[in-house]
């Protein structure tokens, strides 16, 4: 190869060549956002539950099931005896109450394929964001409208430090007269911004 052709490629060729796997690279990066943020992620569950008819037609608080959100940081999972509260004598006969009743008949924890979750270096406290008036479904979308719960919101830092930063223009609409004296307090106290609030 000459000279002159070698200079052509290194001028001409090389910066096209270095400008499409640029264009390439964001082009994927930006395409598979949602992916990598898991939005849209609605796993296979061992019993169907719907979130919808408990949670938003027979109108149970979150709390109810995720009794540990209001005490400390994680919501966590009921335990079958939660469930058989009402189950054990509540449309005990559906083949998805007697596959509840297996584990609890067995006292083994249902294998629930778990949906929210922030990577392991990230500090989140479920009790501090609701004593602050934020609703679940700021975070976790709306699940009392859900057959099958999905993540709906990316809970990537960017999304977290947006509304810590504008917490009124991030919060949606709550009701209730609890939430809305919350809620208040929220828009006055802007949550925390420095590294060590999250990654500790």
């Amino acid at each position: 190869m000459d000279k002159q052709m070698l200079d052509y490629n290194i001028r001409v060729r090389l910066p096209i060549i270095l400008v499409a796997v640029v264009v390439a690279y964001f082009a994927t990066f930006f395409a598979g956002f949602k992916e990598r943020n898991m939005v849209g992620y609605a796993p296979e569950q061992p019993i169907k539950f719907s979130h919808k008819l408990h949670a938003g037609d027979l109108g149970m608080d979150c709390r109810y099931c995720h009794t540990a959100a209001e005490k400390g940081r994680h919501a966590g999972v009921p335990s079958t005896d939660t469930c058989m509260n009402c189950h054990s004598v509540a449309r005990a006969d559906m083949p998805e109450i007697k596959k509840l009743k297996e584990y609890f008949d067995s006292n083994e924890p249902i294998p629930w394929v778990r949906i929210h979750k922030t990577p392991d270096f990230v500090y989140f406290n479920h009790s501090v964001h609701l004593a602050s008036g934020i609703d679940c479904a700021q975070c976790h979308g709306d699940v009392a409208g859900m057959d099958v719960v999905q993540r709906t919101k990316p809970l990537s830092m960017g999304w977290c430090l947006e509304c810590h930063r504008t917490p009124q223009e991030q919060l949606i609409e709550v009701t209730g007269p609890d939430n809305q004296k919350s809620a208040q307090l929220v828009r006055k106290h802007a949550g925390g911004q420095h590294c060590s609030a999250c990654h500790r």
